[in-house]
């Protein structure tokens, strides 16, 4: 049964999120979310990189023969990023050279070849880009939330190098709520991205146990209910 299109919405953006729930692509993830900056930079080239492999797969996927469908489905991803890459060195060159290998390291990142081969190969172009888009708007949140977690707590700011992403005017989006030198260093290494990210991992399942642990009305709730109405008197 193929899923409806809230499904797919639901997915990606939260239900099968591919940085809290598949866990995938977190070499990424992790290396470059110590700014928010950053973030929102690796984010929107994954998100174009998801959109895009997953709309030109669905396109030949009557095309490819089994046998060469995954060499196919990688050479797709390695042309979109190639073009990512050489337009950020273009137009966002600060940005570029911060985020450095990890930009052509997206052609490796199993999330985007996983929807390729499981979601995009087998449904139509509206349903695939789709797909694509909320699973890449799910892996930016994650970015950006883990991003802006470690920004505050390692340096006391909040859309530091803001000029690098959005020009000149984005210098006066750079926010400081307290001195840097009282920022909490372990949050900008390595470390302190297994221990935040495992935070957000913490908060999503906490979330999700308390929708499950809302109480249903129950038969016995609904025979009270239907006895004190006043039609049964």
């Amino acid at each position: 049964m193929n899923p409806t299109l809230t499904d797919i919405i639901r997915d990606g953006l939260w239900h099968n999120n591919p940085g809290l729930v598949q866990l995938l692509g977190l070499c990424p993830l992790l290396a470059i979310s110590g700014t928010m900056v950053n973030a929102i930079g690796l984010g929107i080239a994954t998100t174009l990189t998801l959109l895009l492999s997953n709309v030109l797969v669905s396109l030949i996927r009557d095309h490819a023969r089994p046998e060469i469908r995954i060499p196919v489905y990688v050479l797709i991803i390695a042309s979109i990023v190639t073009a990512i890459e050489l337009a950020m060195n273009a137009w966002f060159h600060g940005l570029y050279l911060i985020l450095g290998i990890f930009i052509p390291l997206i052609v490796t990142n199993c999330a985007i070849i996983g929807r390729a081969e499981a979601f995009a190969s087998r449904n139509s172009v509206p349903r695939a880009a789709l797909d694509g888009l909320m699973m890449g708007l799910g892996f930016t949140g994650v970015l950006i939330a883990l991003g802006a977690l470690r920004e505050v707590l390692g340096q006391g700011t909040l859309m530091a190098n803001a000029h690098l992403l959005f020009g000149d005017w984005g210098h006066g989006m750079t926010l400081q709520l307290y001195p840097s030198e009282h920022g909490f260093l372990l949050a900008l290494l390595p470390p302190g991205a297994f221990m935040a990210m495992g935070l957000l991992i913490a908060a999503k399942n906490w979330i999700d146990s308390q929708f499950e642990a809302e109480p249903s009305p129950t038969g016995d709730e609904t025979a009270t209910a239907t006895e004190a109405s006043p039609d049964n008197a």
